[in-house]
């Protein structure tokens, strides 16, 4: 089931989007990309509140909630073209149905042509969501890149295949992402295990750990990221989880790891990323308002998710973007 509106938190959409309905196209028959909440926390396994994420992003900023968002670096307004289609209802109780509805949703949206951006939730929703935009695009032709300090590929946690901790291995072994044309970056910590470890280098996978991070540099990185990610795939699926941040920057998650990404890496990744492939889907999640101080958490999500929309209606201007030149040149 869905309708519009929130589960939790008041009706309102991204930043005063208008509104649509995902089961009625003709609602965003012009739409570039379609917002859809996942309030959806039942696949974490510590902190939980990740429900009241999909309401905390839309909310989170200063300046008014009237649909336009010019973008300083990239002079274009992220906003046009952009609708809200509300939540999808999800039960924490019931995670087979919940990414069952959530996927449909994804799918409907995909088959539109416009480009589904999903809040959420805990990142169990990366699977329905990533295998929504393939179950149109086309099995293994879509790549993912995505930003986490854990890897997500573990098989059986807590006695469940459905959780956040496992969404990743769910969508290579369902064949609707390719092991090999998986790229992950910030991760860190003590987690998986070696077992996990051979079973992601068996796929192919390639995991940018913040170590190497440090050494190459970000920029690097993800330059050599983009061409696998290109390589015999139609589009890009950007997954950001924003524990990928070091605590400093994001405190309201639910599995915090020190020693990640600074916000500024961060949003600086996303544009480019936006800008430079083509993303056919996105994710934001694990952000947890209960856990969040001053709102630190929330209004970085809602600026990952500005600058990808910048970014992607700078792609579609179809002009070179040079970051470095002034702000002040006219143009």
């Amino acid at each position: 089931m869905s309708r519009y509106g929130a589960q939790y938190g008041p009706d309102v959409t991204f930043l005063g989007v208008p509104r649509c309905d995902w089961r009625e196209p003709s609602t965003y028959a012009d739409a570039h990309v379609v917002v859809l909440g996942a309030p959806f926390d039942g696949g974490t396994s510590h902190r939980p509140g990740t429900r009241f994420g999909p309401q905390a992003i839309r909310q989170a900023c200063y300046l008014p909630h009237d649909g336009s968002r010019p973008s300083l670096a990239l002079r274009v307004d992220g906003l046009v073209g952009v609708y809200d289609a509300g939540d999808v209802e999800m039960f924490s109780g019931d995670a087979v149905r919940s990414v069952h509805d959530l996927q449909e949703a994804v799918h409907a949206i995909t088959a539109t042509g416009a480009v589904p951006l999903v809040l959420g939730g805990d990142h169990t929703i990366a699977w329905p969501d990533a295998a929504g935009v393939a179950q149109h695009l086309g099995a293994g032709r879509v790549s993912m890149i995505h930003f986490d300090a854990h890897a997500d590929t573990g098989d059986v946690e807590f006695g469940s295949l459905v959780g956040h901790g496992q969404p990743m291995r769910r969508l290579i072994e369902s064949g609707a992402l390719r092991g090999d044309r998986f790229l992950q970056v910030g991760l860190r910590g003590y987690w998986p295990g070696p077992e996990t470890l051979t079973w992601m280098a068996e796929q192919g996978m390639r995991s940018y750990e913040m170590t190497e991070i440090g050494v190459r540099g970000l920029d690097a990185c993800l330059t050599e990221a983009f061409a696998i990610a290109l390589d015999d795939c139609d589009g890009v699926f950007l997954s950001v989880d924003v524990d990928v941040c070091d605590p400093a920057h994001a405190p309201g998650t639910g599995t915090p790891e020190p020693g990640g990404l600074t916000a500024r890496q961060l949003l600086d990744a996303v544009r480019r990323i936006a800008v430079e492939l083509p993303v056919v889907g996105m994710d934001v999640v694990e952000v947890s308002p209960p856990y969040d101080h001053a709102e630190l958490t929330s209004f970085l999500a809602n600026r990952v998710v500005l600058e990808a929309l910048s970014g992607m209606a700078r792609r579609r201007r179809g002009d070179p973007w040079d970051p470095a030149r002034p702000l002040l040149d006219g143009r």
